[in-house]
């Protein structure tokens, strides 16, 4: 049963000023994500990475923000979601500043980690906070809403506020522009965001946390290293199966050792929570690998600037955006279910468009089309799948829910760019073998090797859809009243 602390007897009156604040943080979040991708030529042109580990700069970040996201909701439960989201904005704006300070790769890569692990203690302390603020119906959908507008446009706003930063200020700047963010939220939130916490005081899981990222961490490497060291070869094998013994450790401890695990795997019963996961582990391993292929094509294909390929994804921002806005209004109408179907076969169609981009091809002609409907796919989706995922759970199990669906999107990205990233690489490395390494052979392979990596994602897409039409509940509209489209009130 709740406790005063945790839902309030009257809203709170200052609850859509809290929610800017909270919108302003996640937003931060999610674009960081992104916002390195189109920097990436730039980074690592200056910090010397190679082809095959640039992509560490994306991973870095989603494997320490997937793998201790359960933690950092554990944590806001108990020592109160306000103080955690405050400490996590002090962590990310101080990893962010060292970020922008790298002058090598294993530095950068490092003050990624550092920003990854404050975004864990950020994203589920801030959006237990919305759903323990505003009340479950129509007000909580319109704030979902808004939520679900920044998570599906957050990605496409991150790349293109990187072009603009990358050209005109330096890479460098992808980083420090966190650090007024969150300073601000940090200095704002104890004037507008109440507190709250789940009224048991129990101990922190720290094994299982470690446990889980370590081993998806390896999990991520051994796909990563596959192309280089072989699929079959005893490193890869014996990296794969280091992964499962630590994960299965992890499955051990939270069943067997812990009395507070940070992952009770009663939670997964909730047929709601379980499936609304699957689903997201999907679209994170499909869509987090589209900004980072496109990114690539644009400027190593298509010959784009950083800015030009930035401002390549206005049309995809305003159209997720406006999916989101008109998503949250479907919801409530018709409940989630017909929605996020829509959005993940609209994300399907979007991901197989991109199989046809060409090496000597144009963005109206190949990337302006299967962005805006990807976008409206994702708007589409992340709306619903957010709600699915935290109905139906108790106010003490809110943070643990909330760090779960952030965590299965992180993981499936981080999982979902080492497989297609491998895939890709692969490719390219069978096409060009024996040839001379001309200009145009290369932009033949690499669009040819990117190809085959969107076929992949639209796998994974349509595959989350057969979930959502088999597992996902069919649940009644969870109020009557209209949701008007997301504006920060």
């Amino acid at each position: 049963m709740a406790t005063p602390s945790e839902r309030p007897l009257s809203p709170d009156p200052l609850r859509w000023k809290a929610l800017a604040i909270l919108a302003a943080a996640q937003l931060m979040v999610v674009l960081d994500a992104s916002i390195v991708n189109v920097a990436l030529p730039s980074v690592q042109r200056d910090l010397h990475f190679s082809d095959s580990n640039v992509q560490w700069i994306v991973n870095a970040y989603a494997l320490a923000f997937g793998g201790f996201l359960l933690l950092g909701g554990r944590i806001a439960d108990l020592f109160g979601r306000r103080r955690v989201f405050v400490t996590g904005l002090a962590l990310f704006s101080v990893a962010s500043l060292v970020g922008g300070l790298a002058p090598t790769a294993g530095w950068l890569i490092a003050a990624r980690v550092g920003q990854g692990l404050g975004a864990a203690i950020i994203a589920p302390a801030a959006l237990s906070i919305v759903t323990t603020t505003f009340t479950e119906g129509a007000e909580r959908n319109k704030a979902l809403g808004i939520w679900g507008a920044l998570a599906g446009a957050g990605g496409a706003i991150g790349v293109l506020l990187g072009g603009v930063l990358t050209e005109w200020a330096g890479w460098e700047w992808v980083m420090f522009v966190n650090v007024p963010i969150g300073v601000a939220a940090a200095f704002l939130a104890p004037k507008f965001v109440r507190e709250s916490r789940a009224h048991e005081r129990t101990s922190l899981d720290i094994a299982g946390a470690a446990l889980v990222t370590v081993g998806l961490s390896v999990l991520v490497y051994a796909l990563v290293d596959a192309e280089q060291a072989g699929w079959g070869s005893t490193r890869t094998i014996g990296m794969l199966v280091l992964s499962a013994v630590l994960l299965g450790a992890f499955v051990l401890v939270e069943l067997r050792f812990v009395a507070h695990p940070v992952m009770p795997l009663r939670i997964f019963g909730n047929r709601n929570v379980s499936s609304a996961n699957g689903v997201s582990l999907l679209v994170g391993a499909a869509l987090l690998s589209m900004f980072f292929f496109i990114s690539l094509y644009l400027q190593v294909v298509l010959g784009f600037s950083a800015l030009e390929a930035g401002l390549s994804y206005l049309p995809f921002s305003a159209a997720s955006i406006i999916a989101a806005g008109v998503a949250s209004q479907l919801v409530t109408r018709t409940g989630p279910k017909p929605v996020l179907l829509g959005g993940l076969a609209l994300t399907t169609v979007g991901l197989l468009l991109f199989t046809r981009i060409t090496p000597d091809g144009t963005f109206v002609g190949d990337v302006l089309l299967p962005s805006v409907v990807t976008a409206l796919g994702l708007g589409f989706s992340f709306v619903p799948v957010t709600i699915v995922a935290v109905s139906g759970v108790t106010p003490q199990e809110s943070g643990l829910a909330s760090g779960l669906i952030n965590t299965t999107q992180q993981i499936g990205g981080a999982l979902g760019l080492a497989v297609l990233s491998s895939v890709a690489n692969s490719r390219i490395s069978e096409l060009m073998a024996g040839r001379r390494p001309d200009e145009a052979a290369v932009a033949s392979a690499t669009t040819e090797g990117f190809r085959l990596a969107f076929a992949v994602g639209a796998g994974f897409a349509l595959l989350g859809l057969l979930i959502t039409l088999l597992a996902v509940p069919g649940s009644d509209r969870s109020a009557s009243d209209d949701v008007p489209a997301p504006a920060v009130m």
